[in-house]
């Protein structure tokens, strides 16, 4: 394997991508706490919520106040998701300094999702980002389903790259390609990045790969070997999306960071610190964290019990 990547971004979306889709209302001290905890690790991009309706996405309902109570680390980017202008005024009055949008490469998805197709949202999308842009805001892009949609099956590269070249132009300065349903392989990987490079620089691309089907870490090596650097991932392998079935199983950031750490990759993150923030969400969820570094950790951490029945 030769790789030109000699450090990685990464994308903290525990807080947000993670959150999203639990069935347990989570304190708001412990998110809090969490984010807290999750730059302490070193993390120096982490999504802090999202202005969306409390109606679709309750677990977002207390953005605001999360926002307005964790220590701003000066060196970190805590940008949160909007989906409209009402997302944003709500962002500028909580004064966000970074935001989020997102379409997705299938119209489906984005009808299921939004309740808008591709065109209608990136209408939707002009005045919120020239907004954005006057308040001096960094914007940053998702495209959902990159690699595959539940409703329409295959899709296209083309219309992936058609997507992420849009969101560039209306002003982001970097698109996070979505592996939504965790069908991605690593050759489909190469082959979507490569057509993307094309037109769009590896610098302005990062990836989002679930683990769904446990191909989460051979499609990071695949992208790195294309010389992408910047990929979002959830401490734990918390979280997945509420509108794509099956979508379960982000890349756990401490999975990522283990096998970047192992291959002399610079990220920046302490992985125990890591573990540690981890461990402070784990005990508001009804079900442990997937992520198989923190499973070995709490595996080593318990104590052996030996049958009674054992041969001695």
């Amino acid at each position: 394997m030769k790789l030109t990547v000699g450090s990685v971004k990464i994308v903290e979306v525990g807080p947000r991508d993670g959150l999203q889709n639990e069935r347990v209302t989570i304190p708001t001290e412990a998110k809090i706490a969490y984010i807290t905890a999750l730059a302490d690790a070193g993390l120096r991009v982490i999504e802090a919520g999202a202005f969306v309706s409390p109606k679709w996405v309750p677990q977002m309902a207390d953005t605001a106040e999360v926002y307005g109570e964790i220590p701003k680390d000066p060196g970190v980017d805590y940008p949160v998701l909007v989906p409209n202008m009402r997302g944003l005024e709500r962002a500028l009055e909580s004064g966000v300094k970074s935001i989020s949008i997102f379409t997705a490469a299938s119209d489906t998805f984005n009808k299921r999702n939004i309740n808008k197709t591709i065109d209608e949202a990136f209408e939707n999308y002009v005045p919120v980002m020239a907004r954005a842009r006057s308040e001096g805001m960094r914007i940053r892009g998702y495209v959902s389903t990159a690699f595959g949609c539940p409703y329409e099956g295959d899709v296209p590269p083309e219309k992936v790259l058609e997507v992420c070249a849009r969101l560039l132009d209306l002003g982001c300065y970097e698109v996070s390609v979505g592996d939504t349903i965790g069908v991605g392989t690593p050759m489909q990987v190469q082959g979507v990045i490569g057509i993307l490079r094309q037109v769009i620089p590896a610098s302005k691309l990062a990836m989002h790969f679930h683990d769904t089907r446990g191909t989460a870490l051979a499609n990071t090596l695949a992208a790195l070997e294309m010389g992408i650097s910047a990929f979002d991932a959830s401490s734990g392998g918390l979280g997945g999306c509420p509108y794509a079935p099956g979508a379960s199983g982000n890349l756990a950031t401490e999975d990522l960071i283990y096998m970047l750490d192992h291959m002399g990759i610079e990220t920046g993150v302490d992985i125990r610190r890591l573990v540690k923030a981890s461990m402070v969400i784990a005990p508001h969820l009804d079900h442990p964290l997937p992520g198989r570094y923190l499973q070995a950790c709490m595996r080593a951490a318990a104590p052996v019990s030996v049958p009674s029945t054992a041969v001695q």
